[in-house]
């Protein structure tokens, strides 16, 4: 059992595109090598790009940030990170999200209408890409892919 202590709590400082502003967002690591400051995301990022669950990250604490700070990818997992956003409101998230359980992605809800999906590294992005297109299509969704590992690209 893995004990409160073997976590971190990571601060990401970055600019968002879709806010248009800067964001802060913090994430659980499991700590790798706390003397290397290496830790390991235990979470799907809601909105920061370029990372995603099992990568690891170089982090530090920042006096002026005042807690542990990502500075950099030290290790890609694989997985992916894909952002989703339910544009027909007679749709219910949790419908939208269990069709891509259903092909091997797990997700996290943000709100009513908004969620962050993990690719697996093993999954085929090909048929997950598919159906965010299809959904897309019909004005279900909209999506964006910060974080597309090499494997899922095409």
């Amino acid at each position: 059992m893995t004990k409160q202590n073997d976590y971190a709590k990571i601060l990401f400082r970055f600019y968002s595109d879709a806010l248009e502003e800067e964001t802060v967002e913090t994430m659980w690591a499991t700590i790798v090598d706390k003397d290397r400051g290496l830790y390991k995301l235990d979470n799907i990022p809601f909105y920061t790009p370029l990372v995603a669950s099992d990568d690891i990250v170089f982090a530090e604490f920042d006096e002026q940030e005042q807690m542990l700070t990502y500075r950099n990818t030290v290790e890609y997992s694989g997985n992916s990170t894909v952002q989703v956003i339910l544009m027909d409101k007679s749709k219910k998230i949790n419908k939208i999200r269990d069709l891509f359980k259903e092909l091997g992605c797990v997700s996290e809800k943000v709100s009513e209408v908004y969620f962050s999906m993990e690719i697996p590294a093993a999954i085929d992005y090909k048929k997950i890409k598919e159906k965010l297109d299809e959904l897309e299509a019909k004005g279900t969704i909209e999506y964006a892919e910060p974080c597309l590992a090499e494997g899922h690209k095409y």
